[in-house]
């Protein structure tokens, strides 16, 4: 397969990677290249944590951080601290021969930091990941309105929305990068707080699973160093091979919407037909000074 200026020799065509949904190889490669003007914006320029299955949803898979030896020298890469010390190289998901080349060596999913290569310390964006408690995915929705509500007319903030193809939704805020990510933590942490003082049927900040008793956490915790988030049109290692979708505000009154409603086979019924409902994201980006003050006011 030729992308550019690099050739691609596509491996394990037809090895089935989603026996639910008798998808092989090649059909997410397929996927892949199809949907890269739409993913590539979503990953440039940001280290990536990779989600591998190199024999599909069957075999064993891993997390792979720090780039292997055997990767092509054309893939762009960054250096990057750990907390503990030292540093790893990471892959840069910058153009589609890359995209591609990863999807080859079994990657299904995508796991953007929150910042870029070039100032590590000060994420871009900021992220609230909701997961539904026992099923219960109308509180995934609740959480994902109020948040809107809150973030938006009260704190200044544009707030963004998506299935994430797995459990639940991710409601999502871009920033300008000029704050570290305690001070972007400590902030999500509050508005978190915020929100479970006001619902305490509803919601919790609880981490331990046992102290939740049926509420949906709030969770904040994404927004750390080294911290990543599932990219938007990945998809993602699950059976029915679900596809993180970013949906306008509206769509959240849609019956029967699940975290899971777009996956690889009727994905392309809707990027066919529907423009990408966070093209204004990057242009949204806010300072969070303002919303600080606003939200201490607030509390």
């Amino acid at each position: 397969m030729n992308i550019g200026s690099h050739a691609i020799d596509i491996q394990n065509r037809d090895k089935l990677f989603f026996p639910e949904k008798k998808i092989t190889k090649g059909g997410l490669i397929e996927y892949y290249d199809r949907v890269a003007d739409r993913l590539l914006p979503y990953l440039n320029g940001r280290p990536l944590t990779l989600s591998r299955f190199p024999d599909g949803m069957e075999g064993e898979g891993f997390y792979q951080k720090e780039l292997p030896d055997y990767f092509p020298d054309w893939i762009e890469t960054a250096e990057v601290k750990k907390k503990e010390g030292g540093t790893i190289t990471q892959v840069l998901g910058n153009d589609k021969a890359t995209l591609i080349y990863l999807v080859n060596q079994g990657t299904l999913s995508f796991h953007p930091w929150l910042s870029r290569a070039s100032d590590l310390d000060k994420p871009d964006k900021l992220v609230f990941d909701l997961d539904p408690p026992e099923g219960q995915f109308n509180l995934v929705i609740k959480a994902a309105k109020v948040l809107r509500s809150l973030l938006e007319e009260e704190l200044d903030l544009a707030a963004f929305v998506m299935t994430t193809g797995s459990e639940g939704m991710h409601v999502v805020c871009p920033l300008k990068p000029e704050k570290g990510f305690d001070e972007v933590r400590a902030f999500a942490q509050k508005v978190a707080e915020f929100l479970t003082h006001k619902y305490p049927d509803s919601f919790t900040t609880a981490t331990r699973k046992e102290q939740r008793n049926g509420r949906l956490f709030l969770d904040y915790l994404r927004n750390a160093y080294g911290q990543t988030a599932i990219s938007p049109y990945s998809a993602r290692a699950v059976e029915e091979a679900g596809v993180a979708t970013p949906l306008s505000w509206d769509e959240l009154n849609k019956e029967g919407l699940n975290a899971r409603s777009y996956h690889l086979k009727n994905i392309f019924k809707r990027v066919s037909h529907k423009e990408d409902p966070w093209t204004q994201f990057r242009n949204k980006a806010k300072n969070l000074e303002g919303s600080s003050g606003k939200l201490a006011k607030l509390s």
